[in-house]
């Protein structure tokens, strides 16, 4: 059904369920379509002017366009409460558990996205805004604070473990903005002063999906999905979604590499 909607290949396991509502959404929009443009046509040659050169006060007295709207009012009703609803509830109130899944915390910002991973401690350390420095510490991280000593930070490029549940707390620096992997069939905005989570989970890595695809320069792109400002067309992030042991792996590296001593300080 992916390719027969023109949807981006899947990569998440719950996508299925996505593409499907999209699937039953055409159908009955397709159903409408055809039967308004039938009425259409009918309206245009019952009541050509050929046929009435005289108007008519009274107006069609059946009840045949009562029914249809009933009609339509029962398919859109359908389409919301058993399909839309239910599906939105399951992902609302399906948080995985912290126990299981990696959490990362997003930050958006004109014109970046800024990736804060806990480190093996499981705890996001401190952040304060008088440490802020756009080119150095864009999330102001107190790496003197114990519970920042294993976390790890990226611009522009989220890492995730395949096969395993991730929670994305999405927050905003600035303005709105909107965290969008079409892949993932995942959307959400990013609001200043709020903190919102989403979780999925990646089920193809992107050597998987390269081998797939037949191109062996495809990334999972990162696209802000909500006007932002003039540099909005350029706020492009990457995931790289990896097996278990390659995530280890640069996790470890990069925990090693970021909690290291500065010389300069």
């Amino acid at each position: 059904m992916t390719e027969w909607l023109g949807l981006p290949p899947l990569a998440a396991a719950h996508g299925g369920q996505i593409d499907s509502l999209i699937g039953w959404i055409h159908v009955f929009m397709f159903i409408l379509f055809i039967g308004w443009g039938g009425f259409f046509l009918y309206c245009l040659v019952r009541f050509r002017k050929s046929r009435n050169p005289v108007a008519d006060y009274v107006g069609v007295t059946s009840p045949a366009s009562k029914y249809s709207e009933i009609a339509v009012a029962v398919i859109e009703g359908v389409l919301l409460v058993g399909f839309a609803i239910p599906l939105w509830a399951a992902r609302v109130e399906g948080m995985p558990s912290a126990s299981e899944a990696l959490t990362v915390q997003v930050t958006a910002e004109q014109f970046a996205w800024n990736v804060h991973y806990p480190g093996p401690d499981g705890v996001f350390g401190r952040t304060d805004i008088k440490l802020l420095d756009l080119q150095t510490n864009p999330l102001g991280l107190d790496r003197d604070d114990p519970a920042a000593k294993d976390d790890v930070t990226t611009l522009n490029q989220l890492y995730l473990p395949v096969n395993r549940p991730v929670i994305v707390r999405l927050r905003s620096k600035d303005v709105i903005h909107s965290f969008g992997v079409p892949e993932f069939r995942v959307k959400q905005d990013a609001i200043p002063g709020l903190t919102i989570p989403i979780h999925f989970i990646p089920n193809v890595t992107t050597a998987e999906m390269r081998t797939r695809l037949g191109k062996p320069e495809f990334q999972y792109e990162i696209a802000c999905a909500q006007l932002c400002g003039l540099g909005h067309a350029r706020m492009r992030g990457f995931v790289t979604v990896q097996t278990a042991e390659e995530f280890q792996k640069w996790l470890e590296e990069q925990i090693a590499e970021q909690s290291a001593p500065d010389p300069f300080r």
